[in-house]
C-alpha cells in the first residue's frame, strides 16, 4: 500500500507542476487550475490510506467537509473586485497551517533528526509571518485597516523582533528537545508580531509585491514541513508554488524598478518617499459624446485598465465598447501593467471575465512603442501605471518605473471618479498634459454613456 501511496502523491504533483505550467498562458489557465484540482484531489483522497493517520478520520473528514464548504461558498460570492484579499486571506491560511503542522511536531517533543528539526522550525518561521502578515494585507485591500502605520525607529525595532525569534528558533533546534513549550510559545509569538509589524508599514501601491512574497514564503513553508512528515506531495507543492511565487516577486519588482528591500523597508506606497514637484497646468474635462466621436474616427485605439475599473465592474461594458468600435473598423488594442490593479494579472483576470480575446490584450513590453502612432488612448481607472513623472521626476516616489508610455499618443482620456490623487498618493502628471482630457465618472456609467453615444452615430 505504501508503494501506491507514493506513486499517487508522484502523479499528483505532476499534476500540480503541469497544472502551473498551463497557467503560464491565459488561453490554457482554467485547464491547467482543473488539472492541479485533480492532484490535490488525489492527493487528499489517497492521504487516507496512510499508515500514520491511524483513527483520525473524522477530524480529518469533518476538517475537510468545513473548509471546503468555506471555500466553494466565498469562492463563489466573492466579487472579482474583491479577489486579491481573497488570495491574500488564502495565502496566509496556507502559511498558517504550514506553522501548525510545525507546531504539533515540535510540541511532541520527540526525538528528531537535526536536518528534519531545523526544517521544522524554518517553516514555523516563515509560515507563521506568511499567516499575519498575509492577514494584514488582506486588511489594508478589505479596507479594515485605513493607511500605513509608522513611528521612529520602527526598521530597527523590526529588526529586533526578528533576531529574537531567530534566536529562539536557534534554541529550539540545539536543545536536544529539552527546551520549554513556554519557549516554543514564545517563538511563535514573535513570528506572528514580526509579520504584523512588517507589512503595517507598507502602502497599498506596494500590495501586489506583498502578495506575492508572502505567497513564495507559503510555498516554502509547506514544502519544508512537507519534508518534516515525509510527504513527497507537500514537498514538491511546497517548492513549486515557493519558487514561482519568488520568481513572480522579483517580476513584480522588476515591473516598478526597485528592489524588493525597497518595497519592505521604504516609505513608498502611501505618500511616502517624496512628494515630487508640483505639476503646473490644469486638468481638462470632456463630455462623453465628444468622446465617443473622437474614438469612432480613430484609426487606432488603446485602452488602459486600472483597479478603477474593478472597482466599477466596468469590463463588461469595456468589452461591448470595443466590439461596436471594432465594428467601424477601428483598431483597438488593451494594454497591460504588471501592477496594474491589487494583485498579479488582476486586470487579465477581469478581462477574461468579460470575454475579452487574449490576442488584443498586450503587456507594457509589447505595446508600448505603439503609443506615439495611437490616435485615442482611454485610460480607465489606472493611475501611477501613467504616470510620466516615473520618466522625468527624479523627486518622485516612482522615478525609474516602467509605465505604459500613454502620454504620448495623440490624444489622451481619462476616466476618473474624482480630481484626487491614486492608491500611492501621488499626483498624475498625465492629467494635466495638453493631449489628456478627464472624462469624470463611474467607471461602468461611463462606459454606458460611450456605448450609447457610439450606437448613436
Amino acid at each position: 500500500m505504501d508503494l501506491v501511496i507514493q506513486i499517487t502523491y508522484f502523479i499528483g504533483a505532476f499534476l500540480f507542476i503541469f497544472g502551473l505550467k498551463q497557467m503560464s498562458s491565459p488561453v490554457t489557465a482554467r485547464r491547467g487550475i482543473i488539472w492541479a484540482g485533480i492532484g490535490m484531489l488525489m492527493a487528499v483522497v489517497i492521504t487516507y490510506f496512510h499508515r500514520e493517520i491511524q483513527h483520525n478520520y473524522i477530524w480529518m473528514t469533518i476538517a475537510i467537509a468545513i473548509g471546503g464548504a468555506i471555500a466553494y461558498i466565498s469562492g463563489k460570492k466573492v466579487a472579482m473586485t474583491d479577489m486579491p484579499q481573497m488570495i491574500a486571506l488564502y495565502n496566509g491560511m496556507g502559511g498558517g497551517a504550514a506553522a501548525a503542522i510545525a507546531a504539533v511536531e515540535l510540541v511532541k517533543q520527540e526525538p528528531m533528526d537535526p536536518v528534519v528539526q531545523t526544517l521544522a522550525v524554518i517553516g514555523a518561521l516563515i509560515g507563521t509571518v506568511a499567516f499575519s502578515g498575509s492577514l494584514v494585507a488582506f486588511a489594508k485591500l478589505q479596507g479594515l485597516m485605513r493607511g500605513v502605520i509608522r513611528f521612529p525607529m520602527q526598521q530597527w525595532a523590526n529588526a529586533l523582533v526578528f533576531v529574537l525569534a531567530v534566536t529562539l528558533g536557534l534554541a529550539i533546534i540545539l536543545s536536544a528537545n529539552q527546551y520549554a513549550i513556554a519557549t516554543l510559545t514564545v517563538f511563535f509569538l514573535l513570528a506572528l508580531a514580526f509579520g504584523v509589524m512588517m507589512t503595517v508599514p507598507i502602502g497599498g501601491a506596494d500590495m501586489p509585491v506583498v502578495i506575492s512574497l508572502y505567497n513564495a514564503l507559503t510555498g516554502l513553508a509547506v514544502g519544508f514541513e512537507g519534508y518534516v512528515l515525509g510527504n513527497p506531495a507537500m514537498m514538491i507543492a511546497g517548492i513549486v508554488v515557493g519558487s514561482a511565487g519568488t520568481l513572480l516577486t522579483q517580476l513584480m519588482a522588476k515591473a516598478m524598478n526597485r528592489p524588493i528591500t525597497n518595497v519592505l523597508f521604504s516609505n513608498f506606497g502611501e505618500g511616502g518617499g517624496g512628494e515630487g514637484v508640483a505639476v503646473a497646468g490644469s486638468m481638462k474635462e470632456i463630455d462623453a459624446a465628444d468622446v465617443a466621436i473622437m474614438m469612432a474616427f480613430a484609426d487606432k485605439v488603446i485602452i488602459v485598465p486600472g483597479y478603477g475599473m474593478a472597482v466599477a465592474q466596468a469590463q463588461h461594458k469595456v468589452w461591448e465598447l470595443t466590439k461596436l468600435l471594432q465594428e467601424r473598423g477601428v483598431d483597438v488594442k488593451f494594454a497591460i501593467h504588471p501592477v496594474a490593479g491589487r494583485m498579479p494579472g488582476h486586470m487579465n483576470v477581469l478581462l477574461a471575465e468579460a470575454g475579452v480575446p487574449y490576442d488584443i490584450i498586450y503587456d507594457l513590453d509589447e505595446i508600448n512603442e505603439e503609443f506615439p502612432t495611437t490616435d485615442v488612448v482611454l485610460v480607465i481607472g489606472a493611475n501611477d501605471v501613467v504616470n510620466p513623472a516615473a520618466r522625468n521626476d527624479p523627486s518622485s516616489p516612482i522615478y525609474g518605473m516602467p509605465i505604459l508610455n500613454a502620454d504620448k499618443a495623440k490624444n489622451v482620456i481619462v476616466v476618473k471618479r474624482g480630481k484626487g490623487t491614486g492608491f500611492s498618493g501621488i499626483e498624475n502628471q498625465l492629467f494635466f498634459a495638453d493631449n489628456t482630457r478627464m472624462l469624470y465618472g463611474d467607471g461602468q456609467k461611463v462606459a454606458s454613456e460611450l456605448v450609447s453615444d457610439l450606437k448613436e452615430l
